[in-house]
Parts: C-alpha cells; structure tokens; sequence
C-alpha cells in the first residue's frame, strides 16, 4: 500500500506561537495568514512538491482545527496521492499511554512508525513558521554526495544579530566542528535555519538513545545534533543565499508582509517556476471605489475598497468604506473597517471590525517616545468601538 520514497519530510507544526500572542491565541503559528493569499505552512508545502517530495507528515499540536482543516487532503499543493501525499500527525494515545510532543526530537520519535512505512533513505526535517524558497532537492544532493549523517541548511545573517541565532561552526570543507546556541560571542554568521537532512538509520538510532536520557529536554538543537557531532558522526553545512524570514514575532510578520511591498527584497510570489500553493476560498475579484484611492498594495480577491490604502497588504474579503484610512498595515481575511477610522503600523486578525472614527496605532513619527511605539494588534472577531483609540504596540483581545 505505501510506496517506497527515497526522502520522507517531517514539518514541526505544533508550536504554540506566543511570541505573536493575539493573533494565536487560537490559531497555530503555522496557520497564520501571510501575504494576503497564503498560511505561513504554504511556504514548506509548497517547497516540498517543488523539490519533488511526495510524503509529508504534518505534526500538529497547539490549537490544530484551522490548520487540519486548511491542509484537508492536501490537494492545493499536489498532495492528494494514494500511496504518499501529505498527513497530519498529532500526538495520539499508544496502549502503554500517550503523550503531548515534549520537543522537536520526541515529535520526531512518536512517528517513527508513519516514517517506517515508506522505508526512506533520508528524512527532512522543517520548521513550519518560516518564509522562503528553497529547493530541498539540492540539500539531499549534496548530503548524498558528502556520505553524511546530518545536513543543516544555514544562511549567512548580520553579525551584529548573529548571537539571536543557533550558529553552526564550519571547517573549509563545509564539515560542521561546533554548533554555538546563541553566543553572546559569535564566532561565525552562520544561522542554523532549522532544517536538516538526515540518513534515516542515523537518526533512527539517535531518536531512540535521546529517549532513554532523562535529562534530554528531547530537542534537535540542544540534544540530538550536539550529541551527533559529540560522537564524530559526519556532519556538513547547506549553505542557503535566498530570502528567508523567521517569522515568529509580531515586528517579523509585520516586516515579511511588508517585504512583499518592496521591489528590492528578492521574494516574488508570481513567479510559475517555484509555486507558492495555497488554498484559496474562490471570491470574485476585488472591487476598487471611484473614490478611493490605492497605492502600493496587495489587495486580495473578495476585497471592496472605497477608503484610501497605502502601503499595505489585504486579504480576501477586505471592506474599507469610504472615508476610511489604512496605511503600512496587515487586513486579515474578513475584516471590515468603517467610515473615517484610521489604521496605521497595524496587523488586524480575521474578522475584526474596526468602528466609524477609530484610530488604531500611529506612525513612528507621531510618537514623543518611540520606545512607546511598535505594531499594534487587533485578535480576531474582535470589535473595536465607534472613535476608540488604540495605542502603538498595543495587543488587543477583546472588544472596546
């Protein structure tokens, strides 16, 4: 029944997102929307089938219902197969008991079995909360080639940032001596970007031992891959030169929607070559007002626009009326913003409605203090009242 595949990929789904608080206070992180038409988990999906990768496994956790429902069979991204395709695998009762995934290794190792099926000879390993493209295939070439036990992609950051990183220590030939998990000393600006390869016996074996260790906090960065090298298993560095995007704190969202906007960042969704699916709820095309006025903006089928919109990405659904403003600022799919309210530096959730005269955040300029100022954000089906304020940075979850 299950056919043989050369490279199984795991996607970690499961984590709860706090750095982005509103918006999943009911929504895993790898369902967030993104760039007006996409979830963040398009963007692993996607890459899958483009490196020609038939089965993924999905481990979900944390507040899975929208995300098993967006995923469904899988068909958006090619996925829909008999004998491979995409499955969600949330953590399930065994008959000596089951358990919540206590981390990234052990989410690994309680679906030893769904890997087991299709007999692999490598497993890729994803994180499900980045923006990129990325051939995987070319990363498993090269892993091949090298005869290793692991391969970690990694991508060259700021130096300056580098100690917010897991830094990788690399030899000339690309052999990893040392991982550095955020080094307040950083000895290299190459970030670990939480992907790996690894030879399926390897890690099998790996899995296992990291279970039996009860001081392991069951962790690919702080336990699996350190206890890799420790024991001299060949280990090799991808290096990665795309745009990549962590995408875990409100500012990051923000600034990856935003990239969208600026023709200088090297990330363009039109592009037929590397797809970036999803699934899309199918609204007529968007309507634009005589009277309103757009300017530099995604705006998403669904939408009607009659306000001014500026510099901001909306999704499918959008209404902005007349005499409305909405700049620098991320619409969620469904929201409505009513006559005379101004967003500004925002990121409203799903559903939310804005009131006639409301005044949601600011520009950095109209700030005294600008340690006062950041992305304020609306949670989802939130209503804010007719000429309610709502400050810079401010987090929002109940109606005002």
């Amino acid at each position: 029944m299950f056919r043989k595949q050369e490279c199984v990929a795991m996607l970690l789904a499961g984590g709860q997102g706090s750095r982005l608080y509103a918006l999943t206070r009911n929504l895993a992180k790898p369902a967030v929307p993104y760039g007006g038409k996409y979830r963040i988990i398009d963007f692993p999906l996607s890459n899958c089938v483009n490196s020609g990768i038939e089965t993924v496994g999905v481990l979900t956790q944390y507040q899975p219902l929208v995300l098993n429902e967006y995923i469904g069979s899988g068909q958006p991204w090619d996925l829909d197969r008999m004998e491979a395709g995409v499955h969600v695998l949330p953590p399930y009762q065994r008959s000596r008991g089951g358990d919540w995934y206590k981390g990234t290794a052990n989410a690994i190792y309680q679906n030893i079995h769904f890997i087991e099926r299709y007999d692999p000879e490598y497993v890729l390993v994803l994180s499900g909360d980045h923006i990129y493209k990325m051939d995987y295939s070319k990363m498993i070439n090269e892993h091949k080639k090298n005869k290793a036990a692991c391969t970690i992609a990694v991508i060259e950051v700021e130096m300056s940032e580098a100690s917010r990183f897991g830094i990788v220590n690399i030899k000339p030939d690309g052999t990893i001596y040392e991982f550095d998990e955020k080094p307040a000393l950083p000895k290299s600006n190459l970030a670990s970007m939480g992907i790996y390869v690894f030879s399926w016996d390897k890690l099998r074996s790996y899995l296992t031992e990291d279970e039996k260790n009860p001081q392991s906090k069951n962790d690919f960065g702080q336990d699996v891959l350190p206890a890799m090298l420790a024991a001299g298993e060949k280990m090799y560095a991808h290096r990665f030169s795309g745009y990549w995007k962590d995408v875990g704190t409100i500012d990051s969202l923000w600034e990856a929607n935003m990239d969208l906007l600026n023709p200088k960042v090297p990330l363009d969704l039109s592009e037929t070559d590397w797809k970036i699916y999803s699934r899309n709820p199918g609204l007529p095309p968007h309507f634009i007002g005589h009277n309103a006025k757009v300017q530099n903006s995604i705006i998403s089928e669904g939408s009607n626009i009659f306000g001014k919109v500026d510099f901001s990405v909306l999704f499918s659904g959008v209404t902005v009326e007349e005499g409305a403003q909405v700049n620098d600022s991320i619409l969620m799919p469904g929201v409505k913003v009513l006559s005379g309210a101004r967003i500004n530096y925002s990121i409203i959730a799903e559903d939310a409605v804005i009131g006639e005269e409301a005044v949601i955040g600011s520009r950095p300029e109209e700030t005294a203090n600008l340690e006062d100022w950041g992305i304020a954000v609306v949670a989802a089906g939130v209503n804010i009242g007719k000429g309610s304020v709502v400050l810079p940075k401010a987090m929002i979850e109940s109606n005002m």
